[in-house]
């Protein structure tokens, strides 16, 4: 049977070794024999650049997608609004192949639109003028011409910074906008749409040009591992939680 797996915002990290325990045990069982995956962004908390491919986490999530590669999983990666600088450097490590957002695949006959889901939160204007500035080629540039050092205090300031706007933002203003999502349900002639980013786990349905259009909104990780699976016929929402040894 083909089954084809898709995961988003596990924001792995050092400081939440809960969520890379349940990514490996995630690697280790339900990704087995799986035909696909595809990682939608934010796999790790932050991503400073392709020469921190050594370091101890990194190594390790590199090895455990190296893995399934080399028993005949493809993976697929998207940048998120976390972790878009992981590059070829990243990915030649992990054995995946990098995607482009949004980028178009298909199951079995129907035409699927895979995005991190970032780009759709356009009430959040100040968010979107920040995406747009690093995202810039000429900035990019000037940033990773930095230290490693210096790009992990910068991006570590700019993760307090995040932390403390978000406690003035409504719910609403993070979430996607419903026209945002539908110009670009439209623009791609009316596909069904999987993103992740919102951390609002759910099922929708859009009526764009009189045509019903899907979308699934994958969900955060914490010590359990959702995904979302195609079995060749059907999507459906999983959360895996791996069995913990008994106590004696």
């Amino acid at each position: 049977m083909s089954r084809t797996l898709f995961i988003s915002d596990l924001h792995l990290s050092e400081e939440r070794p809960e969520t890379t325990r349940a990514f490996m045990a995630f690697v280790a069982g339900p990704a087995q024999g799986a035909t696909a995956l595809y990682i939608l962004g934010d796999l790790l908390e932050y991503w400073a650049g392709d020469d921190d491919v050594e370091a101890p986490l990194a190594a390790s999530v590199c090895a455990a997608l190296a893995g399934l590669a080399d028993q005949g999983v493809r993976v697929f990666f998207m940048g998120g609004n976390r972790d878009f600088l992981v590059g070829e450097g990243f990915a030649a490590r992990a054995r995946l192949a990098l995607l482009s957002d949004p980028c178009e695949i298909r199951l079995g006959d129907r035409r699927v639109l895979l995005s991190h889901g970032d780009e759709l939160c356009t009430d959040d204007v100040g968010y979107q003028a920040y995406r747009r500035q690093v995202r810039d080629p000429q900035w990019l540039q000037g940033f990773l011409g930095r230290p490693l050092a210096e790009r992990k205090a910068f991006i570590d300031n700019l993760r307090k910074q995040s932390a403390l706007a978000k406690q003035g933002k409504s719910e609403g203003i993070m979430d996607v906008n419903r026209e945002a999502v539908e110009t670009l349900l439209r623009t791609h002639g009316h596909p069904l749409l999987i993103h992740g980013h919102t951390h609002r786990p759910a099922r929708h349905l859009h009526v764009v040009d009189g045509v019903e259009c899907e979308r699934w909104v994958l969900a955060d990780w914490d010590d359990s591992a959702p995904y979302l699976e195609w079995n060749g016929d059907t999507l459906a929402a999983h959360r895996y939680r791996p069995v913990q040894p008994q106590a004696h």
